[in-house]
């Protein structure tokens, strides 16, 4: 039996790392990121890094502490609006961007898991997304072709994991972390909780354990607010009902 759980990130990652890889990386915002293993990238000082994320964290935490250390070189992302360092490297040219329609970023990981080369959408026809793309039309209507994504490396975060790598996934964590386990040639996963095989319901697990290589118990979880938005608490006394 392949032995899949590794005591910590440092070691799950051991001989998987190398200088100009391609790396997808989970999560929504801040949600359900790996930050564990985002965190042992940076200490392990790979660099020449392309990142494929939905975003690229927030000054200073997720993997915006890879922007701060210079070790990526190009993002492939669909939102970028939480990072001001994000925004300075790009418009001073020193980190190159393929910005991608949110849902059509989401079809290219999905695709290349599934071995699709290419697809054909109507997102971006008539935009600078379809510049340099091919053009091809169905009944009638332009569709722009997009290639499907792969990684050398998958790093995910998921809930609960068991020790052969079945994962289950908590709400809005449950967005890009299971097509990036399907999409990348190792799939080195995080999760909250580690339980032993049989422990999970079979109806409840979202990605199988054939796609996951390596597992840990992440040590600890920030799991930080992106932008914390609150309204004043109403201090009045409440009026009498009419």
């Amino acid at each position: 039996m392949v032995q899949k759980v590794h005591a910590d990130a440092d070691a799950a990652l051991a001989g998987l790392l190398f200088d100009g890889m391609t790396v997808m990386a989970g999560g929504f915002g801040l949600c359900g990121i790996p930050e564990n293993l985002i965190a042992a990238m940076r200490l392990a000082g790979v660099r020449d890094l392309t990142v494929v994320s939905n975003n690229c964290g927030i000054d200073g935490f997720g993997l915006g502490i890879l922007l701060e250390s210079g070790q990526i070189k190009k993002m492939i992302s669909s939102y970028v609006g939480e990072n001001k360092l994000f925004e300075k490297l790009y418009l001073s040219g020193e980190l190159e961007l393929e910005f991608n329609p949110q849902g059509t970023l989401a079809e290219r990981i999905r695709a290349g898991g599934a071995g699709i080369p290419a697809f054909f959408t109507k997102t971006g026809v008539g935009t600078l997304v379809s510049e340099g793309k091919e053009i091809r039309n169905f009944d009638g209507d332009d569709y722009v072709m997009e290639r499907g994504l792969v990684a050398d490396l998958s790093i995910i975060k998921a809930w609960k994991g068991d020790h052969e790598g079945n994962l289950i996934y908590r709400k809005t964590a449950r967005n890009f972390n299971p097509m990036m386990a399907t999409a990348g040639k190792a799939c080195v996963v995080e999760v909250e909780h580690l339980v032993e095989p049989g422990q999970l319901d079979p109806d409840h697990i979202h990605t199988p354990g054939i796609y996951v290589d390596r597992i840990i118990a992440g040590a600890r979880f920030e799991k930080r607010i992106e932008r914390v938005t609150t309204r004043p608490r109403d201090t009045a006394p409440a009026k009498d009902a009419v």
